[in-house]
């Protein structure tokens, strides 16, 4: 199917829907598996009698583990296939969750439990890249803004997990989320087909990408719209029950709708940047963040008064995680088009610096709040000089991007060769497990 049948049959036919929605919930389930003990946190150190910063340590393990595996697990699926990678990845990730189910109750089993659960977060490269991997250059920001949106596994994690710790204790919550995670393999066995968009090469030319100068301005990018999110959402439940003494069993009511917005918003960044070019969304984006960070650092240091209302920490957070979930899809429509036929390694990779960005925040929070008078505030300043940063960067390289590979403020060019088709049941796709 040519890009002229595509863009009369819209979306949907235009690619291979049932990977793309397999590819949504394989990420969804993991992401909820993947912050797990963030959601249970003020369960866990209150039980373990834990620190601020043995709390920051414990949130952070997941986070930085998910962070370092994305790109091994991305190179893998480019020989695998994205398919066989996925199933892999949910076998592991159920095998982590029988751990801190059946292990001794310790801060060393959930130390542990969080390191493996830290590989449901590397499933991020591979789920975008089989959900988009189908579809053509003018529908990937949609596509990748779809299977990112499995980003929102985190409001099954805040809003589920809590209660279920009240009534089960919250090492049980391990074995439950078995159920999840077993039916995601399911549905990838039997829905998901292998894209045929995979280029075959030898492992230094992917590894290559490390030194690539536009890889790190993605870096840069994606380091403050995902790992700000990731960094933030695993510390949400820490922030509400401590900052304002909600209750445990309640903390999810909270952070569930700042979590959802960022989700939504992915969705829509990304169907949006396709149309007015990511470039330009990224740069309004950006300045978005410095306000939302520097707005809830202030807001941290005022205890007492009219500020102190935590529905008004719920109101900035919603604008700023509504930003970054945007920027997620800006980014994310940017990067196949850029990295074509290796948009597994380069989303993992891209994915990896976002996520070791985002493992930083949980103990710089923690730290913070435990070794200075500021609280958490220093952790938000952070995200706010990183925004900074990001608006130098594009400064820099946005004309040369928008003569080469790109088009005026990010849109696809109209000369673009690359445009994968529909599969059909007579193709037979590259890589395996299709």
């Amino acid at each position: 199917m040519d890009l002229a049948i595509a863009k009369d049959k819209g979306f949907w036919k235009a690619g291979h829907w049932p990977t793309l929605i397999t590819s949504l919930i394989y990420f969804d389930f993991c992401f909820a598996a993947w912050l797990l003990n963030g959601a249970l946190a003020p369960f866990i150190r209150e039980q373990l009698k834990l620190s601020q910063s043995e709390v920051g340590l414990m949130l952070s393990v997941p986070v930085l583990a998910g962070a370092l595996l994305r790109l091994p697990l991305g190179i893998l699926s480019q020989y695998t296939g994205r398919k066989n990678a996925a199933l892999l990845n949910l076998a592991i990730v159920a095998g982590g969750l029988l751990y801190g189910w059946l292990a001794p109750e310790s801060y060393l089993t959930v130390i542990v439990a969080g390191g493996l659960l830290g590989l449901a977060g590397a499933s991020f490269g591979v789920a975008l890249s089989l959900g988009s991997g189908w579809y053509p250059p003018k529908y990937k920001g949609l596509a990748m803004g779809i299977a990112g949106a499995g980003n929102s596994g985190a409001v099954l994690a805040v809003l589920f997990a809590p209660p279920l710790a009240e009534a089960f204790g919250w090492k049980s919550v391990y074995g439950i989320a078995i159920i999840p995670i077993a039916v995601a393999m399911v549905l990838m066995q039997l829905m998901a087909k292998e894209p045929p968009d995979c280029e075959k090469k030898r492992l230094k030319d992917y590894i290559a990408i490390l030194w690539d100068r536009d890889a790190w301005v993605f870096n840069l990018m994606y380091a403050l719209t995902f790992g700000g999110y990731i960094g933030l959402t695993s510390f949400l439940p820490t922030l509400f029950a401590d900052q304002y003494g909600i209750a445990k069993a309640s903390v999810g009511q909270y952070s569930a709708g700042i979590i959802v917005m960022a989700s939504i918003l992915r969705i829509f960044g990304g169907g949006l940047a396709d149309k007015i070019g990511g470039l330009r969304m990224i740069k309004w984006l950006a300045l978005v963040a410095v306000l939302g960070t520097a707005a809830a650092g202030y807001l941290v240091i005022h205890k007492e008064g009219p500020l102190a209302s935590p529905f008004i920490m719920v109101g900035v957070l919603v604008i700023l995680f509504s930003a970054l979930g945007a920027g997620n899809g800006a980014v994310f429509q940017l990067l196949p088009l850029r990295y074509k036929g290796t948009t597994a390694v380069a989303s993992s990779m891209v994915g990896e610096i976002g996520g070791l960005a985002g493992s930083f925040l949980p103990p710089a929070m923690g730290m913070g709040a435990q070794h200075t008078q500021f609280g958490f505030t220093p952790g938000f300043l952070a995200g706010t000089a990183l925004a900074v940063a990001i608006l130098v960067a594009l400064g820099l390289v946005t004309k040369k991007w928008t003569r080469t590979w790109v088009g005026e403020g990010g849109k696809v060019r109209h000369d673009d060769p690359c445009a994968p088709t529909a599969p059909t049941t007579e193709r037979t796709t590259a890589g395996a497990g299709a």
